[in-house]
């Protein structure tokens, strides 16, 4: 494609959300690198898949506030990771990252495990195991997601 050809539908480039480059050719016939604000149908997708995301998150805080998972599942899926994802960053086994999403497990944890959880989700140790937090999400959510 030429770089007047690009595709500049504008959604979640423009929020900041992502960012987008594509290579196109100029008026040289050179290869160039030139950043797009988004592509309908790849729009569309990010809208979808962040939506399916709120609905598994606000899903996982029910159960978070039944106390059947502990806050680090409800971040891990907000943060769309995954337990692999999770380890790598922390250092910490894949089998212990899944054993510290059952509350029983989390409620035990040392300052210096849940320091590496908070420091790998961008979030201070308080945000990561206040249950508080997690309720206001659920309330101020609660009409934006299907029935």
């Amino acid at each position: 494609m030429k770089v007047n050809e690009v595709p500049q539908d504008k959604s979640f480039l423009e929020e900041g959300k992502v960012r987008d480059v594509c290579y196109a050719t100029d008026e040289n016939g050179d290869y160039k690198k030139v950043l797009s604000v988004g592509w309908e149908p790849k729009n569309e997708a990010i809208k979808l898949a962040w939506e399916d995301i709120a609905e598994n998150a606000h899903d996982i805080a029910k159960e978070v506030l039944d106390g059947k998972k502990s806050p680090l599942a409800y971040y891990l899926e907000i943060k769309a990771m995954t337990v692999k994802i999770l380890s790598d960053y922390t250092g910490i086994s894949r089998f212990r990252v899944k054993k510290h999403l059952k509350p029983e497990k989390f409620n035990k944890l040392s300052d210096s495990v849940l320091k590496k959880y908070a420091e790998a989700l961008h979030l201070s140790v308080d945000e990561l195991c206040s249950i508080d937090m997690i309720k206001k999400e659920i309330e101020d959510n609660e009409d934006r997601l299907p029935a």
